[in-house]
């Protein structure tokens, strides 16, 4: 490896199918659902070199709901602990491993 070229940009494998998910949370507000897919996002994309425009989109709306991200992360914890966030995909809890 060669260390000259520096950090090269990589395109995230789940790139295709996040791009649209962060386009409707750019266009909605902070309903629990979209507060959890947020965290979710942030917690994928958190330092990996590439997906500078999904990087740069979620901090945008970080910033258009007003939270930082310790407060993103507290207020999803929060959803989580009362649960159901995600089961409406018609499969039970446990079997969805995506």
């Amino acid at each position: 490896m060669s260390e000259s070229h520096g950090e090269k940009e990589q395109q995230h494998p789940l790139y295709n199918r996040d791009r649209p998910s962060i386009n409707i949370l750019l266009a909605q507000g902070a309903t629990d659902y979209n507060l959890a897919e947020l965290a979710r996002l942030r917690i994928r994309y958190q330092g990996f070199p590439g997906a500078r425009d999904i990087q740069k989109d979620l901090d945008q709306i970080m910033q258009q709901w007003g939270l930082t991200e310790a407060e993103l992360f507290d207020r999803t914890r929060q959803i989580h602990d009362l649960g159901g966030i995600y089961q409406s995909r018609g499969k039970k809890a446990e079997e969805d491993w995506n």
